[in-house]
């Protein structure tokens, strides 16, 4: 059969094969968009009454029938039929089931192509906005967390090699000084998409001259409107640019699960129940799933955007029914983006650091720098410590000791300028707080970030 708004009799003699229509239909995946919709629809109403398409009479009984389909639909008592194709056939549908052949007149001067685009738009924009106050809870939460262990201290890493000692609430925040940046991304994008391309027909625009504006303000575009019709039917960009977004949210997200991974595994933080799982052999087996499908979750994230790139690249304007295949990947990526953030949030409030390994952790080589350091506030250059306290490194290897047992009598067989102070460079507190420029790990420092981080959260 051929569904009942595009039946046998106009342009086509015969019913559509079943495989197709199965094939073409999006209704099962385009119905979460009912509410936009239909806010959509009633717009377009009020819009075709206002250049005399519609009487106030019947712009009144379409409306208030659009409102009786959103109650079905906020009820869970809408009934999918045959032949509803997508979510514009199926709302039209019932419309005409409720109010009679006047339902037939919303669609004049409108297609299916900027009814799309349109709900697309509204639905992005609500779930993007939804989004960013689940990162602003991750980011206060984070940020209270790190507050509350702000005296733990831990091993730094680069390379995954021992470098110098930090604050684990400076590494925690280093985490959502990334998350931050997604955030600014993410409001960044939402004017972007906050246009209305309502009004621009199945191309070329409006045959009756409709109030665009109109139409733009009654949704809440803010954005007002698209400039050019052709290219308001087939623009994705605004899909793709929260693909590429939720991409690069969950590839920081990897990052934070592999840094905690390993902590876990080292058992310098320790995972709380509600986030690991067992193994269905080994009855001593606590794995950090959370975290694992948190990395994992990455790479199927930038497949989405990459799939979405190549199905737009070879596409002629205008509108073309590839477009359809936007749908599944962004609801997917929303679903996904918030379900990870929900995820981490957890994690981050019930994991326990444990200061004691953290602090095994770290040991006296991370202080070599610190040991450069100390010639150089005595005026020494800084290439110079740099060979200086590498030949105390290597000293310490050589005779199998830990470098801040030399003494005194062997720092200065290697440079004489050396005093008996420089023992005091054996400290991790010290040399943590020295390191007290913005955005450093000093306790000061790292409680600035952390106040900046939550007044950052307050805005989204």
């Amino acid at each position: 059969s051929r569904g009942g708004l595009f039946g046998a009799g106009g342009r086509f003699k015969g019913g559509t094969d079943p495989i197709m229509e199965k094939f073409n239909e999006s209704i099962n995946f385009d119905k979460r968009m009912w509410s936009q919709d239909l806010r959509g629809s009633i717009a377009y109403a009020k819009a075709i009454q206002k250049v005399g398409i519609l009487t106030l009479d019947e712009s009144t009984t379409i409306i208030s029938g659009l409102e009786k389909v959103h109650d079905e639909w906020s009820t869970n008592t809408f009934e999918l039929k045959p032949g509803d194709e997508d979510i514009h056939t199926a709302n039209e549908r019932r419309l005409t089931e409720i109010i009679g052949p006047l339902g037939g007149k919303l669609h004049t001067g409108r297609s299916r192509n900027d009814q799309v685009a349109t709900d697309t738009r509204l639905w992005i924009v609500e779930a993007e906005r939804d989004i960013l106050k689940d990162i602003a809870t991750l980011l206060t939460a984070s940020s209270e967390f790190a507050n509350h262990h702000i005296d733990v201290l831990m091993a730094g890493y680069t390379h995954l090699q021992p470098a110098q000692p930090i604050r684990f609430s400076h590494w925690l925040m280093s985490h959502m000084a990334a998350i931050t940046r997604d955030a600014e991304r993410l409001k960044q994008m939402i004017p972007r998409a906050n246009t209305c391309p309502l009004g621009s027909g199945a191309l070329a625009g409006n045959a009756f001259g409709v109030d665009r504006e109109f139409l733009a303000n009654e949704l809440g575009f803010e954005g007002g409107v698209t400039s050019n019709s052709l290219d308001s039917v087939c623009d994705r960009d605004f899909v793709a640019e929260f693909l590429m977004w939720h991409s690069l949210l969950l590839v920081h997200l990897s990052q934070f699960a592999e840094d905690l991974i390993i902590n876990n595994m080292l058992k310098c933080v320790d995972m709380d129940d509600a986030y690991a799982t067992g193994s269905s052999l080994m009855p001593q087996k606590k794995n950090p799933d959370a975290l694992e499908l948190l990395r994992g979750k990455a790479g199927v994230a930038l497949g989405r955007s990459v799939g979405l790139m190549a199905t737009l690249k070879g596409l002629p304007r205008a509108y073309n029914k590839d477009l359809q295949e936007d749908k599944v990947p962004l609801f997917d990526a929303v679903d996904t983006v918030k379900d990870c953030l929900a995820i981490a949030t957890g994690v981050i409030v019930t994991m326990r650091p444990n200061p004691k390994m953290l602090m095994k952790a770290l040991c006296p080589e991370m202080l070599a720098t610190d040991l450069a350091d100390y010639l150089v506030r005595k005026g020494v250059p800084f290439r110079e410590t740099h060979h200086i306290s590498g030949a105390c490194v290597r000293l310490a290897e050589e005779t199998e000791v830990s470098i801040d047992t030399l003494t005194l009598e062997q720092l200065q067989k290697i440079d004489s300028r050396f005093e008996e102070d420089v023992l005091k460079v054996w400290d991790y507190e010290m040399s943590v707080e020295r390191k007290s420029s913005i955005g450093g790990t000093s306790k000061a420092r790292v409680v600035e970030q952390i106040e900046k981080c939550i007044a950052f959260a307050k805005t989204l």
